[in-house]
């Protein structure tokens, strides 16, 4: 089994859930880190159903979302499906502002994200 430093999976239903083990994700060795970490979930591991749990984040950097954008591409091109939930409504408005909430499937619980499925 991988050891992840930033972020904690399990599996439920089939689907693997992500949740995020920092607060806030704005130093840029700690995305790059968590980037590497959620790719290697698609690309090595082979994960094609994927919920990012975001109940334990305060803040988001612009360079973060940027992650999460290559991370739903590599999803969609192995024929997965992405889900975000549990956005704090300050995260929540910042994918609104830049239009993101229409790119991904955002929904309010970890049971609503998996219920999408």
């Amino acid at each position: 089994m991988t050891v992840h430093r930033r972020i904690q999976t399990s599996e439920v239903r089939g689907v693997t859930v992500v949740s995020f083990v920092d607060h806030k994700i704005l130093d840029a060795a700690n995305i790059q880190e968590l980037g590497d970490e959620l790719f290697d979930l698609v690309e090595r591991d082979g994960i094609k159903s994927m919920v990012l749990n975001f109940g334990n984040v305060e803040f988001l950097s612009s360079a973060a979302l940027n992650k999460l954008i290559i991370l739903d591409k590599k999803v969609k091109s192995n024929a997965g499906q992405l889900r975000l939930c549990s956005l704090k409504p300050e995260i929540q408005e910042v994918f609104v502002i830049t239009r993101l909430n229409q790119l991904f499937e955002i929904k309010d619980s970890v049971d609503d994200a998996l219920s999408a499925f």
